[in-house]
């Protein structure tokens, strides 16, 4: 079965923290913003724990959770960012215009 695909938590974290430590200062503690932000805040904490919910049921049914970091990550490069060089990418010529020319 195909991973299902999840945004990483670190993108709750990095939101909750914003709004946490910047937004809600900046609104003013009596301010009719600062509502709105605490919701918005709460709506976030909710939506990582459904997630988490989520993230055990596929957990419990063996099913793969692929975390993305972003919309553009090519499906065939892992998490980790590194991707196995094709063949063709393994070309001499391709090895040796990258190598740095000795000065004259």
């Amino acid at each position: 079965m195909e991973p299902i695909p999840l945004p990483s938590h670190i993108h709750y974290e990095l939101l909750l923290q914003l709004l946490e430590r910047q937004t809600r200062f900046a609104v003013g503690p009596h301010s009719p913003q600062r509502e709105q932000v605490n919701q918005l805040i709460v709506m976030l904490r909710k939506a990582l724990s459904q997630q988490k919910q989520l993230e055990a049921s596929c957990d419990r049914e063996k099913i793969p959770v692929d975390y993305r970091w972003s919309l553009n990550m090519p499906r065939d490069v892992p998490p980790d960012g590194v991707r196995e060089a094709s063949p063709q990418e393994n070309r001499p010529s391709d090895v040796a215009s990258l190598q740095e020319k000795p000065p004259a």
